[in-house]
């Protein structure tokens, strides 16, 4: 369950469905393409812990990187939205940590295979109580960091999506309802770096709040 802070209102999350390639720098730094098309996966709700729980790292794994996401709480049902309503079913705005299990993911890429293990292990999707919607003015127009050990790794601006909320609800509601409860994560900019047994991530967007989780 995730809250919206200052209420009593609470949410049971269904899925979280995640857009990836949305900030050019972290294309760039990944040496991936361009995307034409959203790049979407899901993790499953089994994957997400809040704050002050610590991430395990699978054992198949020996690279698993940090990605500070805008997370986009769904209020209602929604299904083939248009851009200019699209907001109306947005609840709040969280902290989320996409974490990636980097060598996995590219092994499975080479294979063109799915990415699944190397990105909805548990413990892979760390996330905050949410903001209600209201209170963000401008989700567009945020500042959004992750500090490693307290030494600054991300640092960017939701002002850099490639694709604006609105769209990617857009595009996802095309292909997948949204439910209530449901959960959007929006890209990460670049800095993403590998983590480590004992780290301390502390992940923080502007005028919506921050997430800190340790590293079992």
């Amino acid at each position: 369950m995730v809250k919206l802070r200052g209420s009593d209102t609470s949410y049971r999350i269904g899925k979280v469905v995640c857009l990836g390639r949305n900030y050019a720098d972290h294309i760039r730094e990944l040496g991936n393409e361009m995307p034409s098309r959203p790049v979407l996966f899901i993790k499953p709700a089994s994957s997400i812990i809040g704050a002050g729980d610590q991430v395990v790292i699978p054992p198949y794994s020996q690279e698993c990187h940090h990605e500070v996401e805008l997370a986009v709480l769904i209020g209602r049902r929604a299904k083939d939205l248009t851009e200019s309503s699209a907001l109306q079913y947005v609840a709040g705005y969280g902290v989320a940590i996409d974490l990636t299990l980097r060598d996995v993911q590219d092994d499975l890429k080479k294979q063109g295979l799915p990415w699944e293990i190397a990105k909805g292990f548990d413990t892979a999707c760390p996330l905050s109580d949410f903001v209600p919607a209201a209170q963000v003015a401008d989700p567009q127009a945020l500042r959004i960091t992750m500090r490693v050990n307290g030494e600054l790794r991300q640092d960017g601006s939701t002002a850099l999506m490639l694709r604006r909320i609105p769209q990617i609800l857009r595009e996802i509601s095309a292909i997948f309802t949204l439910e209530e409860g449901d959960v959007v994560l929006t890209g990460t900019p670049a800095g993403v770096s590998a983590i480590a047994s004992g780290d301390r991530l502390l992940a923080e967007i502007e005028g919506v709040g921050s997430l800190e989780v340790t590293v079992a």
